[in-house]
């Protein structure tokens, strides 16, 4: 599960570009870092696979993905971590147990809020080819040394949105992320992005912060 939080996090700043860039790459991406901003909230379902050639690795799982502003709640691989923008809650269902930490407010602690909407210099983005006559395809190469070689976000000609992004790291995985329902501005409450404890019976609550 940290992995994919890992990973979806590392996404949420696949929306940006440096001098070096494809203008109507940039172009795609500023409309839809602003037609996403103009959303109250987002619930998104996805699945995520990471594929391993080599070491004869391919996984696949599933998740949900609820955000408002700086505030969201991500489930998946029997795990769910919650932020109310400030706090951060790892819960583990196999020990029922709750981690607690506060979220840093610097640029390696990034959030799924900032999906889409994150600009930077630090990537070079160009159009490439897609196989799916609906989808406008992006590679992203960061500028900088990071974790991972490069990016291809697949974008929704018509609706402007993201329906995919595939990861590709030094390591040799492929990590791929496809968007199944994307529903904006669901309804959505403070203790949607908060743990209840009461909901949890013995729950073990590891506060490091």
């Amino acid at each position: 599960m940290k992995k994919i939080i890992s990973l979806l996090l590392i996404s949420s700043t696949m929306l940006s570009f440096g001098q070096n860039k494809d203008q109507k790459a940039a172009t795609l991406l500023n409309e839809v870092s602003t037609k996403t901003k103009a959303y109250k909230s987002v619930k998104a379902d996805f699945s995520y696979k990471m594929i391993n050639t080599k070491a004869g690795i391919n996984e696949e799982k599933t998740g949900t993905l609820l955000l408002s502003g700086d505030r969201y709640k991500m489930t998946a691989s029997g795990q769910t971590v919650i932020c109310d923008g400030k706090t951060i809650w790892t819960y583990i269902k196999e020990s029922n147990e709750v981690q607690i930490n506060t979220l840093e407010n610097k640029d390696d602690a990034l959030t799924p809020s900032k999906l889409l909407t994150s600009y930077n210099t630090n990537y070079k983005s160009r159009i490439v080819k897609s196989d799916d006559p609906t989808v406008e395809a992006i590679e992203l190469i960061p500028n900088t040394t990071k974790n991972f070689t490069k990016a291809i976000l697949g974008i929704d000609k018509v609706k402007k949105q993201i329906k995919s992004f595939t990861l590709y790291d030094k390591g040799g995985n492929t990590f791929i992320y496809k968007i199944k329902t994307f529903v904006t501005d669901t309804p959505v409450t403070p203790g949607d992005f908060t743990f209840d404890e009461k909901k949890f019976p013995n729950v073990e609550v590891i506060d490091m912060r």
